[in-house]
């Protein structure tokens, strides 16, 4: 059985004079999910979904998603209010019919993990013992199933100081959870605005780009900035007994895409 999951990140949803430029990028990324053949499982955004965390953003999310035809799970990022968040999509399909900011979605061919790593007050991230236990306790429930454990923050460092000042300060428990279990085929991650992929925990960590700007390939250390470079996303496909993970791109005058 074949299987994939399109996996957007970023798209720092906006109101006022500056929304329409990330709203179009979305809106076009997910336009083009449509056009692949065949359309994946689902979709995932991991995280910023909005910019400020205003109720008006997320209103202006829902308008944007709300017609999309296929499966879409969202998940909290630093840009994002849990509890605005919460207010807009809590206990929807989009938060898999939860009222909590982490869930799990089951389909016939994998299961969707989606974590909150959203850390108050700050533009790092934690996952807590809580939601560790609770992620453990899901992963045994179907051994034999890939599983596909999605957060915002990244719980390694990637090379570029500024944002490595800002990951999951407890990557280390992640993936001391995650190492127990050997159906974990994906670790998918945002935050960083540029593609990124390493191993992690036994299994692959990738990082997908904005659907709106991308960061600078800032090595050195200094503040990385947005530069001008394409936008995409990922395309992660069970093909035979192996998960493989294509890049999409978007913001090309080549790319197709479809109207929703």
């Amino acid at each position: 059985m074949t299987a994939s999951i399109a996996h957007l990140s970023d798209p720092h949803i906006r109101d006022g004079s500056l929304a329409p430029a990330p709203a179009t990028s979305l809106h076009q990324a997910l336009g083009r999910v449509l056009t692949l053949d065949p359309q994946p499982d689902c979709v995932v955004i991991t995280g910023d979904l909005v910019d400020q965390g205003r109720p008006e953003e997320y209103r202006a999310l829902r308008e944007l998603i709300e017609r999309f035809p296929l499966p879409l799970h969202l998940l909290a990022g630093n840009h994002d209010d849990r509890k605005g968040l919460l207010a807009e999509f809590g206990a929807s399909p989009f938060m898999g019919g939860s009222e909590r900011a982490y869930y799990s979605v089951d389909y016939p061919s994998f299961t969707v993990i989606a974590l909150d790593s959203k850390m108050q007050g700050s533009p790092a991230g934690q996952l807590g013992a809580q939601q560790l236990a609770w992620l453990d306790t899901v992963l045994a429930r179907r051994p034999q199933t890939p599983a596909i454990v999605c957060l915002h923050h990244p719980p390694i460092d990637v090379g570029i100081p500024f944002l490595d000042g800002m990951r999951l300060f407890d990557g280390h428990d992640l993936a001391g959870v995650l190492g127990r279990h050997s159906n974990v085929a994906r670790v998918l991650a945002g935050h960083v605005h540029r593609p990124v992929a390493a191993a992690f925990a036994g299994t692959t960590l990738a990082i997908a780009p904005s659907t709106h700007l991308q960061s600078r390939l800032a090595l050195e250390g200094t503040v990385p900035n947005y530069v001008s470079e394409p936008a995409a996303f990922l395309l992660h496909v069970l093909a035979g007994s192996v998960w493989v993970t294509h890049t999409v791109p978007v913001s090309h005058e080549a790319a197709p895409i479809a109207t929703f």
